[in-house]
C-alpha cells in the first residue's frame, strides 16, 4: 500500500455515515468500494482479508493485512498525540469466550509502531456475542452500547486526555456511536476521535445504503 495520510471526515462526506454528527471528529486512511470484491481495489483487497474468519480460505492472508494497517496508521499518527492518547480498539462482534472470536483491531493497536510509546488499552468490552456485521447484523447504537461494559479494571486515575476509537471501516457509524457515548459518559473531559483503516463508499455516485436510513 503506498505511503498515507489520514483524511478527516467533513460536511460533504458526513451524510455518508449516517449516525455522524457535525459533533464527531473521524479520520480515516482509505476508502474501501461497498459491493466490489478483492479485485477491484488494493484496500478493497486489505479490508477483506482483514475480515477473514478462522477457517475460511485465504485466512493466512489475515495476519499480512494486520501488519499492513499496523504499518500505515504508524507514520500517520501523531506522536505528540500518541504520547497522551489511550487506542481503544472497536471489540469484536464475539465475546473471548467464543471460538470465533477475532482480535484483529487490538493486534493492529498492538502493532502500531511509533517513536513514542503506545497505550493500547480494550476498554470497552461487549457482553454476549452477536452476528457480524458484514454477515447481515444491523444493530442500532442504542442496542450495541446496551451490549457494552467499561473494563473498570483498565481505568487509570483521572481521564485519558485523548481517546482514538480504532476500527476497520466506518460504515453507517453505529459503532462509532455506541463506543463514543459511553466512553463520554466515563471519560467527560477526554477529546475523542474515530480513527478507521478506511471509509465505506459506493461505486455509483448518489448511491444509498439501506442500512444508512434505519434510525
Amino acid at each position: 500500500m503506498p505511503v498515507v495520510r489520514f483524511q478527516k471526515i467533513e460536511d460533504h462526506n458526513r451524510g455518508d455515515h449516517h449516525y455522524l454528527t457535525g459533533d464527531d471528529v473521524c479520520i480515516f486512511l482509505y476508502e474501501y468500494t461497498r459491493g466490489m470484491g478483492y479485485a477491484h481495489s488494493e484496500t478493497n483487497q486489505l479490508v477483506l482479508n482483514l475480515k477473514k474468519k478462522k477457517g475460511s480460505g485465504g485466512y493466512h492472508w489475515k495476519a499480512d493485512a494486520i501488519a499492513k494497517c499496523a504499518a500505515a496508521m504508524g507514520p500517520a499518527l501523531n506522536p505528540k498525540w500518541l504520547e497522551e492518547a489511550v487506542l481503544v480498539p472497536v471489540p469484536p462482534s464475539k465475546t473471548k469466550s467464543d471460538p470465533l472470536y477475532d482480535d484483529r483491531m487490538t493486534r493492529v493497536c498492538q502493532s502500531i509502531t511509533s517513536t513514542v510509546p503506545i497505550d493500547v488499552r480494550e476498554l470497552v468490552q461487549q457482553r454476549q456475542s452477536t452476528e457480524a456485521v458484514h454477515e447481515g447484523n444491523r444493530l442500532s447504537p442504542a442496542e450495541l452500547q446496551a451490549n457494552y461494559d467499561i473494563n473498570e479494571s483498565l481505568c487509570s486515575e483521572g481521564d485519558p486526555k485523548y481517546i482514538g476509537i480504532v476500527d476497520d471501516m466506518l460504515t453507517a457509524g453505529a459503532h462509532f456511536r455506541a463506543m463514543k457515548d459511553i466512553l463520554r459518559a466515563r471519560f467527560p473531559t477526554s477529546t475523542i476521535t474515530g480513527i478507521f483503516i478506511a471509509r465505506r463508499i459506493f461505486s455509483e455516485p448518489g448511491a444509498v445504503s439501506m442500512d444508512d436510513l434505519l434510525a
